[in-house]
C-alpha cells in the first residue's frame, strides 16, 4: 500500500495493526463442550451415546482395570476426536470417606444417584447446592475421564465447586486408593488452579489440555472448490472465490473465498474467523494442516467440517458461484449536516452516524455503574456523501472501476484501490469544514489526542460485523492532520478488504456511507474483545467470553499471537483460563502521535492480564450491555486504565453465522492451473 502524507501512511500501518489485532482477539463457534475441555455434562450432552446397554451393578466402590471403567462409563461423540469416556464419581464423608463410582449410563447426573439410586436420600435444592459449596459437606461430587490428547485419567469437579485444600486432598486420596491407574486432578477454575497448589496436589489445567487438540471447527459448513495450500508468509490477497485455503498462518485479512483451514490456532473472535461465519463458509484449525493436506493442493474437493470432524473427498474440475446472501443496508440520512457531540447520540441517530457512534451514544446515555465511553464527536454520513460525489472524487473512482480487468482479477482490483486511496485522501476539503472540525475538537475535547474512527452503515450490523474492514488513525494530536485522518477513514471505504467483503455480500457500492467518530484517545493498560455469551458452547447459559491483551487494542504482531482467553460464568462466578496471552510487547500512545511499542520485562509475561476479579467485573458489564440492547449478544470492545476504570469502545450484536449457497454454472473464465 502506497501513501504519500504522514497521516496516511501511519493510517495504512495502522490499519494493518488493527486487522492483526483483530485476528490476535479471534476461535468461532464451536458448539461442543469437549472441544473446549469442558466437565462432561447431561445438561450440556451433545452427539451419540454411548449405544452399548448399561452394566447391571449401580455403582462400584473400586475400579480395578479398564474394563470395570469401561461398563460404568459414559461416551459422547463416539469415534470422533471429542470422544471423552467418563464417569460420575461422588466421596461420602460420612462413611469413611467412601468413593461410589456411578454407572453413568444409568444415572446421568449425581442428583439421580443420591435420591433415585441405593441411597435413596431425601434432598431439596439446599441440601444439594451444600455439596458443592459447604466445607462440611457430606458429599464431594466430581467426574473421572480418560483424556485420549493427553493419555491421561483425570478426576474434576464443577467449575463452580468451592473446593478447600482439605477437600481436594479427600478425594483425591480416596479415588487414588480405589482406581488402578494414576490419577490427576484436572482444574476447571483459576480458583481450583490456587487450591491444588496449595494441597500439593499434581494437576492439569483445561488450557493445557486445550493446546493438546488437533482439530477446532471454527465454523461448521460445507464447501466445494479448488484448495490452495499458502505456506507462511505466501499472498492471499489474491485469493478466489472459489478457493479453499489451507494457510500455514492466521492472516490479518482475507478475501472472499469458500473455505479456509489453518494450521495455527487463534481466538474466537478474529478478523477471519468472524469474516467466516458472516460469509457462512466452513472454518477450522487443524494441526499439521499443511502437511495432512498438500496433497490435495490445486484439486478440486469437498470440503465438510462438523463439530465433531472435518472430511475431504475430491470432485471433478468445474466452477462454482459461491451465493451469499444479499443484504441490504439501512438507508443514511444525508440530510443532517451538523457535528454531533457523542453525548447526543442515540441508537436512533445510526441512520446518519452510523451505528458504531450511535451504540456508544446509547451505552454513553445509560449511565452504566463503574462505565466510562470516551468523549467524542461525529462527523455525519452528509459530509461524506458531499465529498465522495464531487466532479474529482468521481472521476477517480470511476477511473478505477475501470481498469482493465478490474472486474475478474482481485490483484488488478488491489492495486487500483491502493492507487485510489491515496488520490482521494489528496483531494482538498472546503475550508469551512476545517475550521469547524477543528473547533469542535479544541472546544469540547480541548484539543487532546484523538482517534478518527469510521462509523459507517456497512459495520456493526446483525450478520454483517464489518470487523476490520475500515481504517482507524490512532492518537493524532495535531489539528492540521485531523483533515487528513477524516479523509484516510473516508479512503477506507475502498480498503480490498471491504470492497471484496462488500461485493461477496452483493452490497452495491453507492449504498455506503461513512461517518467519522472523532473519539478521546485513551492509553489502555489493558484491553481486548468480550463477548457476552459462550462462543463455543450455545447450550452453556450465561457465560461470556473474554479476550484480553496489555496495552491498546491494536498491536503489531500479524495475528500470529494468542490472546489469553477467559470463560466467566454467571451462575458460578468461576473463571475459567482458556489460554494465555503470548505476547513479549504492547502499544502504548507516543506523545508526538501515533502508537509505539514496547516490550513486557518476562516476570509480567508469566502474569494473567487479567485476575478474576476484572474478569467478573468486565462480564457484569457485557451483561448490562446485552440488556440495554434488548437481550441481543454483544461483541463488546474493551480497556482498562492504569486505575482500573472500565472504558467501552465499541459495542455491536454478535455476528450469527449465514448459510452459503452453491451452485454450479459455465466457466467465466479458465481456472488457475
Amino acid at each position: 500500500m502506497s501513501c504519500t502524507a504522514s497521516v496516511s501512511s501511519l493510517a495504512c500501518r495502522l490499519r494493518r495493526i488493527v486487522l492483526a489485532a483483530l485476528c490476535l482477539l479471534s476461535l468461532g463457534t464451536l458448539p461442543a463442550q469437549a472441544q473446549l475441555a469442558a466437565k462432561p455434562s447431561a445438561f450440556r450432552a451433545a452427539g451419540e451415546v454411548d449405544p452399548l446397554p448399561p452394566a447391571s451393578e449401580a455403582y462400584r466402590h473400586h475400579i480395578s482395570q479398564r474394563a470395570d471403567f469401561d461398563r460404568l462409563a459414559r461416551r459422547y461423540n463416539l469415534g470422533t476426536p471429542l470422544e471423552l469416556p467418563h464417569l460420575l464419581f461422588l466421596i461420602d464423608r460420612q462413611h469413611g470417606d467412601q468413593p461410589y463410582f456411578i454407572n453413568t449410563r444409568r444415572y446421568g447426573l449425581h442428583e439421580q444417584f443420591l435420591t433415585r439410586g441405593p441411597l435413596h436420600l431425601q434432598l431439596g435444592r439446599a441440601a444439594m447446592a451444600a455439596n458443592y459449596r459447604a466445607p462440611d459437606r457430606r458429599f464431594i461430587l466430581g467426574t473421572l475421564s480418560w483424556q485420549n490428547s493427553t493419555q491421561q485419567w483425570t478426576f474434576e469437579c464443577w467449575e463452580g465447586d468451592q473446593l478447600d485444600t482439605n477437600l481436594l486432598r479427600t478425594v483425591q486420596q480416596s479415588l487414588q486408593a480405589a482406581f488402578f491407574a494414576p490419577l490427576l486432578f484436572k482444574a476447571n477454575a483459576q480458583a481450583h488452579e490456587r487450591v491444588a497448589t496449595a494441597a500439593g496436589v499434581a494437576f492439569v489445567s483445561q488450557e493445557q489440555l486445550i493446546r493438546e487438540q488437533a482439530f477446532l471447527p471454527l465454523n461448521e459448513g460445507v464447501a466445494r472448490g479448488r484448495v490452495r495450500v499458502v505456506p507462511a508468509g505466501g499472498i492471499v490477497a489474491d485469493a478466489d472465490p472459489q478457493d479453499i485455503l489451507v494457510l500455514d498462518e492466521v492472516p490479518i485479512s482475507l478475501p472472499p473465498v469458500a473455505g479456509v483451514i489453518t494450521s495455527r490456532p487463534s481466538t474466537a473472535i478474529s478478523h477471519v474467523n468472524l469474516l467466516a461465519k458472516g460469509w457462512g463458509i466452513p472454518n477450522a484449525w487443524l494441526r499439521n494442516a499443511l502437511s495432512e493436506l498438500s496433497g490435495y493442493d490445486r484439486q478440486w474437493v469437498e470440503l465438510r467440517v462438523t463439530r465433531t470432524g472435518y472430511t475431504i473427498q475430491p470432485i471433478p474440475p468445474q466452477t462454482l458461484v459461491v451465493a451469499h446472501k444479499a443484504r441490504t443496508l439501512p438507508r443514511p440520512d444525508l440530510s443532517h449536516q451538523s457535528l454531533t457531540p457523542l453525548s447526543q447520540l442515540h441508537a436512533r441517530d445510526r441512520a446518519h452516524c452510523g451505528a458504531k457512534a450511535a451504540n456508544l451514544g446509547e451505552i454513553r446515555a445509560a449511565k452504566i455503574p463503574s462505565v466510562q465511553v470516551p468523549d467524542g464527536f461525529c462527523i455525519p454520513f452528509a459530509r461524506y456523501a458531499a465529498f465522495i460525489k464531487r466532479a474529482d472524487a468521481q472521476a477517480l473512482i470511476q477511473a478505477a472501476l475501470a481498469t482493465p480487468h478490474f472486474d475478474d482479477d482481485a490483484r488488478v482490483r488491489h492495486a487500483a484501490l491502493e492507487t485510489l486511496r491515496s488520490q482521494l485522501i489528496a483531494l482538498p476539503l472546503p475550508a469551512a469544514w476545517l475550521a469547524e472540525w477543528q473547533a469542535q475538537w479544541q472546544q469540547q475535547l480541548g484539543g487532546t489526542g484523538v482517534f478518527v474512527r469510521s462509523s459507517s452503515n456497512s459495520e456493526d450490523l446483525p450478520g454483517f460485523s464489518g470487523a476490520g474492514l475500515y481504517t482507524t488513525v490512532p492518537n493524532v494530536r495535531l489539528a492540521e492532520a485531523l483533515p487528513e485522518a477524516v479523509k484516510t477513514v473516508w479512503a477506507s471505504v475502498f480498503n480490498s478488504e471491504a470492497f471484496e467483503a462488500r461485493r461477496a455480500g452483493a452490497i452495491p457500492l453507492e449504498a455506503v456511507a461513512m461517518g467519522v467518530l472523532v473519539q478521546t484517545a485513551i492509553d489502555a493498560r489493558r484491553s481486548g474483545v468480550m463477548i457476552t455469551r459462550d462462543p463455543f458452547d450455545p447450550a452453556h447459559r450465561g457465560a461470556s467470553y473474554i479476550a484480553a491483551k496489555r496495552g491498546i487494542g491494536i498491536k503489531v504482531v500479524e495475528g500470529r499471537r494468542i490472546a489469553e482467553q477467559v470463560m466467566v460464568d454467571a451462575r458460578s462466578g468461576a473463571v475459567q483460563l482458556l489460554s494465555h496471552a503470548d505476547e513479549q510487547s504492547e502499544l502504548t500512545l507516543d506523545e508526538s502521535g501515533g502508537v509505539r511499542e514496547r516490550a513486557i520485562d518476562e516476570a509480567h509475561q508469566q502474569q494473567t492480564v487479567l485476575d478474576e476479579a476484572s474478569a467478573r467485573r468486565l462480564a457484569r458489564v457485557g451483561s448490562a450491555i446485552r440488556q440495554l440492547f434488548r437481550g441481543r449478544d454483544q461483541d463488546i470492545e474493551w480497556a482498562t486504565t492504569e486505575g482500573e476504570q472500565i472504558v467501552v469502545l465499541q459495542a455491536r450484536p454478535y455476528a450469527a453465522a449465514v448459510p452459503t449457497r452453491l451452485a454450479t454454472q459455465p466457466p467465466r473464465r479458465p481456472a488457475r492451473s
